[in-house]
């Protein structure tokens, strides 16, 4: 149990003042939910607009023009040909293969990228690409000057759009530099909750003043971390130290589709990263373990480190993330399974306090994504 104090967000205040009731995570006092309560919180998120605070999240600028380049060795992913205003999904992978953070790259043009890394890797990750690329490009922290902003929803668009009307012509994944209340901010279409809505890094200074404006609006509510969690489990999307770790390739997390076509082995630019053939031959050969979506058959919910069992009590895997999804209407749940048992459908059992609970290999999301591709 770590006995460093616990670090703040420039929203630390406003959350008091609404009322959040507060928890450590990634080393942060964050809101794990408002007033509202979770349930209320996930569905307004679904049905209007929810902000989350998610300055805890790391911001670093790469400048340089072999920035790109330089980035390609550390990830799966075509940062070269990126276009200028766009961000692509991308992992930080070792010599074997796994992942030691997943992250956002956008390309804001003139040799500059911008990446956002989760919280309780963002000072390893800092030293990751100082260590390797840092003779290549320019490498700066945003930690301290930047905070961030989710608006998610499906009248996410609406509301920021009224700060700055370009937003609206938006679609997912674009990334632009955007004037709020007179200050410069970079907005991208994108989230974590399968919502449409909005990603904004914003200076540290102005960040209240802004989460102000938007909390102001009729179809705004604030967000706790709560709700977040049970919004991007719906969307079936991964937690970095919960869905995938240093010890789980892409290919066994099911992230394949992150691996651009040009870094494939049979890509323009195969390989080149960390890992590569091990990746490779898990994606030739198969793996013995794969991540899948899990429904529970009664209305038990499992959760995390469940253990999970075939019909003879063998355990064939576990849990990483489970819950219950408000929009579903039942629990839910993601884990890794023995690759015999990975198809669509297959009965399975969680072992919840001794007792076996029934479940299905399910597809995912859970609930539809409703990304705006225009």
């Amino acid at each position: 149990m770590s006995t460093e104090p616990l670090l703040k967000t420039p929203l630390h205040a406003l959350h008091i003042e609404l009322g959040a009731r507060m928890v450590p995570f990634a080393g942060y006092d964050m809101p794990v939910q408002y007033p509202l309560g979770v349930m209320k919180e996930h569905q307004h998120t679904r049905d209007q607009a929810g902000l989350f605070d998610v300055s805890h999240m790391g911001q670093i600028r790469l400048t340089g023009a072999n920035a790109a380049k330089a980035l390609e060795t550390l990830v799966p992913v075509d940062i070269i040909d990126l276009p200028v205003g766009m961000q692509r999904y991308a992992m930080f992978t070792n010599e074997s293969g796994g992942i030691l953070d997943d992250l956002m790259v956008a390309n804001l043009g003139n040799d500059e990228l911008f990446l956002v890394v989760n919280a309780a890797c963002k000072d390893q990750d800092l030293a990751h690409l100082r260590k390797h690329i840092g003779d290549q490009c320019s490498i700066e922290s945003l930690f301290e000057e930047r905070a961030l902003l989710a608006l998610q929803g499906p009248t996410a668009v609406t509301v920021l759009a009224r700060l700055a009307s370009e937003v609206a012509k938006m679609t997912f994944m674009q990334f632009t530099r955007v004037k709020l209340l007179g200050v410069e901010c970079f907005v991208s279409r994108s989230g974590y909750t399968g919502e449409d809505g909005f990603e904004i890094s914003v200076p540290t200074q102005n960040a209240e003043a802004l989460a102000r404006a938007l909390l102001a609006e009729p179809e705004v509510e604030a967000i706790g971390l709560g709700a977040r969690d049970s919004l991007r489990l719906e969307a079936g999307l991964c937690l970095y130290g919960h869905d995938m770790n240093t010890d789980t390739t892409p290919i066994e997390a099911s992230l394949l589709w992150a691996i651009s076509k040009p870094r494939r082995a049979d890509g323009a630019r195969a390989g080149g990263f960390p890992g590569a053939e091990i990746v490779f031959a898990q994606q030739q050969g198969g793996v013995n373990r794969k991540r899948v979506g899990l429904l529970p058959q009664e209305r038990t919910p499992v959760r995390e480190g469940a253990e999970i069992v075939n019909e003879a009590s063998e355990i064939i895997g576990s849990v990483c993330s489970g819950g219950f999804g408000p929009t579903l209407g039942g629990p839910l749940a993601m884990g890794y399974l023995d690759s015999a048992y990975i198809a669509l459908d297959t009965p399975v059992w969680a072992i919840v306090r001794g007792k076996k609970v029934p479940l299905l290999v399910s597809k995912m999301p859970f609930v539809p994504q409703r990304y705006y591709r225009g």
